[in-house]
């Protein structure tokens, strides 16, 4: 399964003959995405009308993942882990990665901060 940052999303949206619309393409015709609640926010608040309802009828074939009160236990100690190590990340892209996490799915985002992520071993990067 792969995560899909809103940075992807709108790369595609924005270049929809582009190689990665190809790759999203073919991963969302083999059921392998899975779009965390924090990026169908972003995606959906970023678009109106009818482009916003078209959106938001094609999100809704994906699996959302929803964040629990264990979602927030473990935020809080990558948090703790990337400050240890000096690091800081934004609330949103710590909660796409431990949900990502939690189902054991890659990452893939055109976002700086994954690749940190990545650098500290709490998220798995889609290449």
């Amino acid at each position: 399964m792969i995560v899909v940052d809103t940075s992807v999303w709108i790369s595609v949206l924005r270049y929809p003959e582009s190689a990665h619309a190809a790759t999203l393409s073919a991963l969302l015709d083999a059921d392998e995405v899975a779009l965390p609640a924090p990026v169908r926010s972003e995606l959906l608040m970023g678009t109106s009308g009818q482009s916003r309802t078209r959106l938001a009828a094609a999100l809704s074939a994906l699996p959302v993942l929803y964040p629990t009160e264990a979602t927030w236990h473990r935020l809080d100690a990558w948090a703790a882990h990337a400050r240890q190590q000096g690091a800081s990340f934004g609330l949103v892209d710590l909660l796409i990665g431990v949900l990502a996490e939690e189902l054991g799915a890659l990452v893939w985002s055109l976002d700086g901060d994954f690749t940190r992520l990545g650098a500290l071993k709490l998220v798995q990067p889609f290449r």
